[in-house]
């Protein structure tokens, strides 16, 4: 087995992960953000992106070869 954490990966592969990674976010806390975003006036969408890159770095890629 190959142990990689995500900045190992191609970037095609990244992207399709992170957008993976917002749609669970999203499902999971998506109003939360919303909410904090309005609160605090900040943009919904880089809220999104990086707690849909904290998700990523929270998992561990292993590949079978």
């Amino acid at each position: 087995m190959v142990y990689l954490n995500f900045t190992n990966l191609d970037s095609e592969t990244q992207e399709r992960l992170l957008s993976v990674s917002k749609e669970d976010v999203e499902s999971r806390s998506g109003t939360e953000l919303l909410q904090f975003a309005e609160t605090h006036d900040k943009d919904y969408d880089t809220l999104l992106e990086e707690e849909a890159m904290r998700n990523l770095y929270s998992y561990d890629f292993v590949f079978n070869m």
